[in-house]
C-alpha cells in the first residue's frame, strides 16, 4: 500500500511504493548511493524523460560531492535499502535537471560529460548552452517545471568500500591518479593489451580535462595540465593505431594539433592513420611536416614513405585489374 510523506523540505512530497528493509543508512561524506531512477514530467501522461534501466546502468552519487541536483541527496537519504519511492519536486529543485541529464546521457553514450563546457559555474554553463543536444532537455531548459522522480535504492557504501570514480575524486586525488593510470597503461602496452591500455590513458585524460575545466585556458594552471594531457593522448592514439581504429586517431590527433601545431609525434601518428585509410596526399604532407619539425625522425619518415608508396602502387594495380574485370564482364 502506498504511503505519502511530507519531507521537511519545501516543495517535496514523497510516496513510498515499496517498503525497504532495516534502518535508514548511516551516511558520511564520501558514502555512495547506488540506485535506479525514472524522471517523469508532472503532466497527464506522466511523460518519461529518463530511465536508468533503459540506459542499462544504475546511477551512483557520492554524499558531500556537490552533485548538481542537490535535492537527490536529500531524497535518497530518506530511503531504506530496497525501498522504491516516488518524489514530487517543485521547480525550485529541478532547474538544473536538463544540465544533469545531459551529463548522465553522455556518460551512458561513453562520452566525457564535461566535454565542451566553458570555465564557468554550473548555472553559467547552463545558460551558455544554446542547445543541450537533446530536444526534450532543451524544452526543460527553456521552461523549468516540477518533476517526478521514482527511485529504487540498492545499496549505500562507506567511502572505504569502493573504488572512487573519476568524477567523484577531489583535485588532489585526480592528480595523484594520473601517474598511476599512465603507468598501468604503459604496463598493459608491454603486454600488447592495447584496448585495456587505451582505457587507462583515457581515464587519466578525463581526470586532467575535468581539472582543466576549472582553469582559464592558456594560463599557467591550464598549460601545466595540458602538458600532462598531450603524452597521454599520444599514447592513446598509438593504442588505437594498433587496434586499427584509424578514424579515432585522425580525430584525436587533429584536435591535438589545433592546439599544438608543432608536435611532430602527433603529425607522425596522424600520417600513419591517413596512410592506413588511403589518404595518400594527407599522409605525405604530415610525414613531411614530421621530418621538418624533428630531423631525428627523418629515417622513420623515409621508411614510412617508402612503405606508403609500395602500398599505393599495389592498390593501383589491384584497382586497375578490378576495373578491367568489370569492363570486360559488362562487354560480355
Amino acid at each position: 500500500m502506498e504511503e505519502t510523506y511530507l519531507l521537511n523540505v519545501e516543495g517535496v512530497k514523497k510516496k513510498i511504493l515499496h517498503g525497504g528493509r532495516g534502518e535508514l543508512p548511516k551516511l558520511q561524506d564520501g558514502s555512495k548511493f547506488t540506485f535506479h531512477f525514472q524522471t517523469l514530467k508532472d503532466d497527464f501522461e506522466r511523460t518519461v524523460i529518463d530511465d536508468s534501466r533503459e540506459a542499462g546502468m544504475p546511477m551512483e552519487i557520492i554524499v558531500g560531492k556537490m552533485f548538481k541536483l542537490e535535492i537527490w541527496e536529500t531524497l535518497l537519504s530518506s530511503m531504506r535499502i530496497g525501498e522504491v519511492a516516488e518524489f514530487w519536486c517543485d521547480t525550485i529543485h529541478t532547474g538544473m535537471y536538463a544540465l544533469v541529464s545531459r551529463g548522465m546521457r553522455r556518460i551512458t553514450e561513453g562520452r566525457d560529460p564535461l566535454e565542451g563546457q566553458k570555465h564557468r559555474c554550473g548555472m553559467g554553463n547552463m545558460f551558455d548552452y544554446h542547445s543541450t543536444g537533446y530536444e526534450d532537455l532543451d524544452e526543460l531548459q527553456r521552461t523549468p517545471q516540477p518533476l517526478i522522480f521514482i527511485m529504487e535504492l540498492f545499496r549505500v557504501e562507506d567511502p572505504s568500500a569502493y573504488k572512487r570514480d573519476t568524477w567523484a575524486m577531489s583535485k588532489e586525488e585526480k592528480l595523484a591518479a594520473v601517474p598511476v593510470l599512465h603507468s598501468e597503461g604503459n604496463r598493459l602496452v608491454l603486454r600488447r593489451e592495447f584496448a585495456q591500455a587505451a582505457a587507462k590513458y583515457q581515464e587519466a585524460v578525463i581526470c586532467l580535462r575535468n581539472l582543466q575545466a576549472k582553469e582559464k585556458p592558456w594560463e599557467d594552471g591550464w598549460l601545466k595540465l595540458e602538458s600532462l594531457v598531450t603524452p597521454l593522448v599520444l599514447n592513446y592514439c598509438q593504442c588505437q593505431l594498433e587496434l586499427g581504429e584509424y578514424y579515432e586517431v585522425l580525430e584525436h590527433t587533429t584536435e591535438l594539433l589545433q592546439k599544438h601545431n608543432d608536435n611532430a609525434k602527433a603529425y607522425f601518428k596522424r600520417a600513419k592513420a591517413h596512410a592506413a585509410v588511403w589518404n595518400e596526399r594527407e599522409a605525405r604532407e604530415d610525414f613531411q611536416r614530421v621530418a621538418h619539425l624533428d630531423p631525428s625522425m627523418a629515417a622513420a619518415v623515409k621508411k614510412e614513405l617508402k612503405q606508403l608508396g609500395e602500398r599505393m602502387r599495389k592498390k593501383h594495380v589491384e584497382d586497375r585489374k578490378r576495373y578491367q574485370g568489370l569492363f570486360q564482364s559488362s562487354q560480355g
